[in-house]
């Protein structure tokens, strides 16, 4: 029964974090929809999902399908001239009519810089959108408050620094002391832990009105926190508190800067630190699991995350990556710098080792993901 009632949480989780992906993923080919619209490119299917056909519609004005499919995996936007076979140049040689005129739909008839748009579209919705779920988050569920005077443990790592000196869930963290400074507000407690990586604090504690002081030191943050900040490996019980708009404005600003920093940061730390930082990248296996610990703590936490992962899908698009946004980019500039499109041969040769090698990265995090998650490692 117990067995049972697990398994449904955790189909539960996997749902609602596959749900979520998705909408992040819809939205961002609808920012190219838009975009391919408003610039007089015909869409031929706007898709809410992948795999098998569930349902469709063709719109009678403008000849444009959506299609619900059944797997809740993403979606996609498949523009007239853009058939994911063949290079950019081709395809430009390729959608003409027989008057040897590119039909003004498609996609290649357009110019580079309408194409380029077309193309980052997506990569802002995802950083647009980023911003209004942070906004919507504080609205609808408060900001975190730093009232509290005591910090609730939810819930432990097993083997993290906090484990290995006792802290159990239900402990009550009385106050945190650094450098001879003492805190005991609750978002303090944990800045003051983030801070102090490589140093030793003393954390007091409360157990059954009993308080208890131990030692310990943050050993790095796992993702998607930086691994410059510091953490004992506990997950603390989130407080919020209602605000007004204006507020909510300002916080979601702040916040947002704060995404964009870890994220920036944490891809740095990939192409400085390749060797130190490239164990701790995780795929969709290893955001699911932090979105099912993330779940456990409230929306407010849960559109957070959120935030950062469609903040996450923005950049990584960006990337000069075949198959992806960024590296379809990088052609269409480099047609613009050359004033002709680039020999399809040599891009086509790019395009099949990129995309390759993308695939290996991403089999290979999966693996990592997996791991890790046999292997007991939290994510806090």
């Amino acid at each position: 029964m117990l067995l049972a009632v697990i398994s449904l949480v955790w189909l539960g989780k996997t749902v609602t974090f596959l749900v979520m992906l998705s909408i992040l993923i819809v939205l961002h080919e609808y920012g190219h929809f838009l975009v391919a619209r408003r610039n007089g490119v015909h869409v031929n299917e706007f898709s809410i999902g992948m795999g098998p056909l569930v349902a469709s519609w063709k719109s009678p004005r403008t000849g444009t399908q959506y299609s619900l499919r059944a797997l809740p995996i993403g979606g996609y936007c498949a523009m007239e001239g853009e058939d994911n076979k063949t290079s950019e140049a081709e395809q430009q040689r390729q959608f003409r009519t027989e008057s040897g005129r590119p039909s003004p739909a498609n996609f290649q008839a357009k110019s580079p810089w309408n194409r380029l748009a077309i193309i980052l579209a997506g990569p802002v919705s995802n950083f647009i959108l980023a911003y209004i779920i942070l906004l919507f988050g504080a609205l609808a569920f408060g900001v975190p408050s730093d009232h509290l005077d005591r910090a609730v443990v939810t819930a432990v790592v097993a083997g993290s620094p906090a484990d290995q000196h006792g802290l159990k869930p239900g402990d009550r963290i009385v106050s945190v002391s650094a450098n001879g400074k003492k805190v005991t507000k609750a978002n303090a407690l944990v800045d003051t832990i983030h801070s102090s990586l490589g140093k030793t604090i003393e954390v007091t504690y409360e157990r059954d009105g009993v308080s208890s002081m131990i030692e310990i030191a943050p050993a790095p943050c796992p993702p998607p926190l930086s691994p410059k900040l510091g953490c004992i490996g506990f997950s603390p019980e989130p407080a919020f508190e209602r605000v007004g708009f204006l507020t909510a404005v300002r916080y979601s600003g702040l916040e947002y800067a704060n995404v964009a920093d870890q994220t920036f940061m944490s891809l740095g730390l990939l192409v400085t630190h390749f060797t130190q930082t490239a164990g701790q990248v995780s795929g969709v296996i290893g955001m699911g699991q932090v979105a099912g610990v993330v779940q456990d703590l409230g929306w407010g936490p849960y559109l957070t995350l959120a935030a950062t992962i469609s903040f996450a899908l923005g950049v990584f698009n960006l990337l000069p990556i075949p198959a992806l946004d960024g590296g379809r980019a990088a052609f269409i500039i480099a047609e613009l710098l050359r004033g002709k499109p680039i020999d399809p041969d040599k891009e086509a040769l790019v395009h099949v080792a990129g995309f390759a090698a993308l695939m290996a990265l991403m089999l290979l995090v999966a693996f990592h993901d997996i791991a890790r998650i046999f292997s007991g490692q939290g994510v806090f």
